[in-house]
C-alpha cells in the first residue's frame, strides 16, 4: 500500500537517536494497515531507539509507543525530509533510558 510520497530515505536508513517523518508505507495491505493503527501514519514522526544484538529488529518510537521491526520492513517505509516542527518534535520525545524507562 502506497500512501504518499518519497524522497528516497527510508526508515533503515536512520541511526539510533535520528528520526523522520513518514511519507510512505510500501507493505501488503494488511501489514501496512497494522503499521497505521500501531501509529505509523504518513507525516508521522517517528525515531530511532535501540536495536537488538547484530542491529535487527530495531525499536523505532512513534505515536508514544515503541515498536520492534525488522530491517526488511523498515526498508520498506519511506521517509519525507524531516521540517524543522518535526525536529522540535522529535526532540520532545523521551529517549530508552530516560524518566519512565524499566532497566534491566
Amino acid at each position: 500500500m502506497q500512501l504518499s510520497g518519497r524522497n528516497g530515505k527510508r526508515l533503515a536508513d536512520l541511526r539510533r537517536g535520528e528520526h523522520g517523518v513518514i511519507a510512505a508505507i510500501e507493505l501488503p495491505d494488511d501489514i501496512a494497515r497494522r503499521l497505521m493503527e500501531l501509529g505509523f501514519l504518513p507525516g508521522g514522526i517517528v525515531k530511532v531507539g535501540r536495536s537488538a544484538p547484530g542491529g535487527d529488529p530495531r525499536v523505532f518510537e512513534v505515536d508514544g509507543s515503541e515498536v520492534a521491526l525488522r530491517r526488511e520492513t523498515s526498508r520498506l517505509i519511506h521517509l519525507e525530509a524531516p521540517s524543522a516542527q518535526a525536529d522540535a518534535a522529535a526532540n520532545a520525545i523521551e529517549t530508552p533510558g530516560q524518566a519512565g524507562a524499566v532497566r534491566g
